[in-house]
């Protein structure tokens, strides 16, 4: 689980919910036609704009935002370092077991396996760039849902405050109607602001970080798969893929004497 998404809905929530009890209980706001407005007309837009097929998604979608992303980059720097190692000692072939390893990286194995399989460095940089753009395609389609949602909801809670207001004038003459009726009207934009702000509009924020994290690593697979595939020094390619970290990360020298091989 992220505990980043968990702390930040907790305590936006837990903030807000501290805030209504100062002024007063808290069943004030609590309105279910106002819920059933705003959260009924959501869903039901969003179903609109989206395919079953894709909006059948949306729990996906969620996991993906809540649970943590691994993207071990130095691990997989000293994995492909090591690859170009036995590449050049053993042979291309070499690998074979390699991408039957169900430790490593889905993205790193497929490499591996256009590796064995004779493909030229061109090619598969041009596979693996076509898969990374997919993927790309893919994961900004969760955010766009999420996106969508976060629109709609404030919109819906301006529907329902038409509804509550229209409910009010036509019982202007019973004083005991007007305040149920203006608590929808305020209620369904208070529930559409919150659930924009606070979860629709995150998490679509939260899937398109982790896309750009995942696009990152695949990146950095890449070239190391490419530089495999051309036969390239280890110590050369260490180097390269060290330039995808923040120098903080970096191991530094400690590499460069571990690798034997000329160039």
């Amino acid at each position: 689980m992220d505990f980043a998404t968990i702390l930040g809905v907790v305590s936006a929530f837990s903030l807000v919910i501290a805030a209504i009890s100062t002024g007063g209980g808290l069943l004030v706001f609590w309105s279910l036609p106002s819920l059933l407005i705003v959260v009924g007309g959501t869903f039901g837009a969003t179903l609109i704009n989206y395919p079953l097929s894709e909006f059948a998604n949306l729990l996906r979608y969620l996991k993906n935002a809540l649970f943590k992303d691994r993207m071990p980059l130095n691990e997989n720097i000293d994995t492909l370092v090591q690859l170009v190692r036995e590449s050049r000692k053993e042979g291309i072939l070499a690998l074979e077991n390699r991408s039957n390893d169900v430790s490593l990286d889905p993205f790193m194995r497929q490499g591996l396996v256009f590796l064995v399989d004779g493909l030229k460095s061109e090619m598969i940089e041009d596979i693996l760039i076509l898969d990374m753009e997919s993927t790309r395609e893919r994961h900004e389609l969760g955010a766009h849902v999420f996106t969508t949602m976060g629109t709609v909801a404030p919109a819906m809670g301006l529907v329902g405050t038409l509804i509550g207001l229209v409910q009010m004038l036509q019982t202007m003459d019973d004083p005991a109607s007007i305040g149920p009726a203006m608590a929808i009207a305020l209620l369904t934009t208070f529930y559409g602001a919150v659930l924009a702000n606070f979860i629709f509009l995150p998490l679509a924020g939260k899937l398109r970080r982790r896309s750009q994290r995942e696009i990152f690593s695949r990146r950095l697979i890449t070239e190391g798969i490419v530089a495999i595939a051309r036969g390239d020094n280890p110590q050369v390619v260490q180097y390269r893929l060290e330039s995808f970290l923040p120098p903080a990360w970096r191991s530094g020298p400690r590499f460069m004497a571990s690798d034997g091989e000329g160039s």
